[in-house]
Formats: C-alpha cells, structure tokens, sequence
C-alpha cells in the first residue's frame, strides 16, 4: 500500500509540475512576444520620426532657396553672341573681332557698350551682315574695316589720349553728320577788335612781320606767331581764322609767346597751355581731321598735402 500510494501521489504531482512548467514556459514565450513587438514598434517610431525630420528639412530647404534655379535658368537661357568681341585697353585702346553674318546692328551695340561712346547708323547698315574677323586693331583702323564712311568726334586734351566722344558709321553716300552732334556748348566768347569811340582814326596798319599776333591756317596747318599776347586773345584769334566757336572759361591774364610754323591744330594748341581742349572730327574715309570747338578751361585744382 505504501509503494502504492507513493507511486499514486508521485503521478499526480508529476502531472501538476509538468502543466506549471508549460504554463510558465508559455508565459515566458508570450513575454518574450511581447517584448519583441515592443521593441520592434519603438524601434519602427523612431525610424519613422528620423525620416519625417529629413523630409521637413530637405523641404525648408528647397523653400528658402527659390531665386538660384531662376539665376541659373536664365544663365543657361541667355543666348550665345553670334560674333566674338574682345575691347582692351592696355596698353593702350584695341579691339578684336570676329563675325560670320553677324548683324552689323549688334555688334556696334556692343561695341558701343563696351566702348562707353555713342556709335551712329547709316540706314543701310542697321541690318546689313557683317563677316570679319582681325585682332587687336586701334579704334581707327579697326572701324575703317567695318563701314565704307567713318567719322569720330574726339576731345583731345594736353598730356592725355585722345578721348572719342562719338563714332559715325555711315552709308557709302551719305553726307557728313552734323558738327553738334556730340560736341555743343551754350557758351561762345566773341573777339571785339579796333577803336569803338567816335571820331578816332584806326592806327595805320605796319609790316606783317611787325605785328605781335599773326595766325595763318592753310591745308589744314596752323601757324601762330605771338609776342607778348594775353592766351584768351590768342585762342579767339584762332577761332576767328578757323571758323571754330571758342569758349573762354578761365579768366586770366595768362601773356605768352609762340613761334609755331604750320603744325596740324591739335599738335599746335598743346604747345600753348596745358588748359586748352581741342574738340575735332577725325573723317577716316577722305584722311582729313577737322577742328569743331576749342574751349580754355579753369586749371585743375591740386589738393595740398599737410606735411
């Protein structure tokens, strides 16, 4: 009975520990489970929230940056020149340039912007085309192989290159352009010469060669002969036997004396004062340069150094 009831009771509990053990085992699995989804769904929100990060970010910063995709889309709009321009101007002015069928209405536009001078049109030229090409010409020769008629209006002052004012690039046959096109001026000075009371006799007039002023312009050269004569005199006397308007700015009592024998106008009056600015037309087609104004202007101001 006893080896009975033992294996009787041994029975029972082996049956209560083996479902406790599956009951606890089970538990164990499904905390496990548990756990795993946990994990996983942490793990899930935090991926999901990094990528909504990203997206925000990438989205501020394509909003905060609208205005390069238009730069660069117009970068990559702008059409191509038909021509080639190069302008330097060191050492000094020169241009080079090279067109195939390019309209002669463009290029002058650029090269007036680059120029920094007005350039004029003959009606035949605004859609005329141009094929050339040559490399680092001076202003002049360079636009002589461009228009059949060539004018430019120049200032030239002492010590200083000739500065173009404005470039004419006409038709074969059509006239000179007018003298004020670019050079005018609302100030002219007017030369009053002899006896202005009644009843005086003019003194009689003596030997050429004894006269202290005498100015001659003949084939376009000029010669001035002055002893002891105020400049203002002078200029207005050159004006005179030009046919040139002259303008008087600076009131001086400035004497000089000159010997100069048949120079071309520019080379003469640099000789006379550092003051004067000469305003001419450079005619490229027929050679010729012709005086337009001549201006005495106030001395440049130097600003004094404290030692």
């Amino acid at each position: 009975m006893t080896d009975f009831f033992s294996r009787v009771s041994f029975t029972r509990i082996e049956g209560g520990v083996s479902r406790l053990s599956k009951t606890a085992q089970y538990a164990k699995d499904k905390g496990k489970e548990i756990l795993k989804r946990t994990g996983f769904y942490h793990y899930a929100k935090g991926i999901t929230l990094i990528v909504l990060v990203c997206l925000t970010s990438c989205t501020i910063a394509l909003a905060q940056k609208p205005t390069h995709p238009e730069a660069d889309a117009k970068k990559e709009s702008k059409p191509k020149l038909p021509f080639e321009l190069t302008v330097k101007t060191r050492p000094i002015l020169n241009i080079s340039l090279k067109a195939e069928k390019a309209k002669v209405s463009e290029v002058t536009q650029e090269l007036s912007k680059r120029l920094k001078v007005p350039i004029f049109l003959g009606t035949e030229r605004q859609n005329e085309l141009l094929t050339i090409e040559f490399s680092q010409l001076t202003l002049e020769p360079a636009l002589q192989l461009m228009s059949p008629t060539v004018y430019v209006d120049y200032e030239i002052s002492p010590g200083e290159q000739p500065k173009a004012l404005g470039i004419y690039l006409f038709d074969a046959n059509q006239g000179e352009p007018p003298l004020t096109a670019v050079v005018n001026g609302s100030n002219q000075s007017m030369l009053i010469e002899g006896n202005t009371e009644d009843g005086v006799e003019p003194a009689p007039e003596g030997d050429e060669k004894e006269k202290p002023l005498q100015i001659h312009f003949k084939d376009n050269l000029l010669t001035v002969k002055a002893k002891k004569q105020p400049l203002s005199l002078v200029l207005l006397k050159i004006g005179e036997e030009l046919g040139i308007p002259v303008d008087i700015q600076e009131l001086t009592s400035s004497i000089i004396d000159a010997d100069i024998s048949k120079l071309p106008v520019e080379e003469a009056v640099r000789q006379l004062s550092p003051n004067i600015r000469l305003f001419l037309r450079a005619d490229l087609t027929r050679a010729e340069r012709r005086a337009l104004r001549l201006v005495l202007a106030e001395p440049a101001k130097t600003t004094q150094q404290n030692p």
